[in-house]
């Protein structure tokens, strides 16, 4: 952590966030909504002059880069968080969705619902795998380092956490627009049982037609398609679309 600004959102009464400065982070903003919290951060921030930043905002609508803008001198940033389950995901599109890339953030260390994180790693072929894989692992590495306890949580919740940690790879595994390939990944997911020549359909009139174009089978369904095939299907579907 040396050298590195931290972002973490969801903190809480700072738990988290006393480890990463006592480990040696050079600086750590946190993001949290609940204000209920605040006093407590308040003196962790004492207790480590000019090292945190405390955020009271809503993290979906943060604008991290302006944040990391103004924080004190640094050579990397890290989000890690202990991500409320209810927006975890759609944090993780926000930040997988930064514009220009390679991101402003090195990695990401967080913590999901183990079946969230199921998504995450999940490679082509398996039941886990779907629109929320090929997003992620398009731009980022992603490895489980471990799950958590319901036991390590007060209250205890009745799910399992897993930690996962998303590295940005410098260049996505293939080209592709970020939007096109949200609304072909979606559609091709949204009825996963099917064919792509059946799914395809609530994206295009003429599905045979674009799968042709990235020459992949019509008779295979999402589950078998790699990223570097949505890409090419994504590709196409903007090719078609520009005749």
């Amino acid at each position: 952590l040396e050298n590195t600004c931290v972002i973490e959102v969801g903190p809480g009464p700072g738990g988290l966030t006393r480890a990463l400065l006592a480990e040696g982070a050079a600086h750590v903003i946190v993001v949290e909504r609940d204000q209920r919290c605040l006093p407590a951060l308040e003196e962790i921030a004492a207790a480590f002059p000019t090292r945190l930043t405390i955020v009271a905002a809503d993290a979906l609508s943060v604008d991290e880069a302006a944040l990391i803008e103004a924080a004190p001198h640094h050579n990397q940033v890290k989000i890690v968080s202990n991500l409320p389950y209810n927006i975890g995901t759609a944090l993780l599109l926000k930040w997988v969705q930064v514009d220009p890339w390679p991101a402003w953030y090195s990695s990401l260390t967080l913590m999901f619902q183990r079946e969230v994180a199921d998504r995450l790693v999940a490679q082509v072929g398996s039941k886990a795998y779907g629109r929320l894989s090929v997003m992620t692992q398009w731009r980022l590495e992603a490895e489980r380092l471990f799950d958590v306890s319901p036991r390590a949580f007060t209250p205890a919740p009745k799910v399992t956490s897993s930690i996962v940690q998303l590295k940005v790879r410098n260049t996505p595994l293939a080209h592709a627009k970020i939007s096109t390939l949200e609304r072909v990944t979606a559609a091709a997911f949204g009825q996963r049982r099917k064919m792509l020549r059946q799914s395809l359909k609530t994206l295009t009139a003429d599905p045979l037609a674009l799968l042709e174009r990235a020459q992949i089978d019509p008779a295979e369904r999402a589950e078998q398609i790699d990223i570097p095939g949505f890409c090419a299907l994504s590709r196409a579907y903007e090719e078609i679309d520009a005749l």
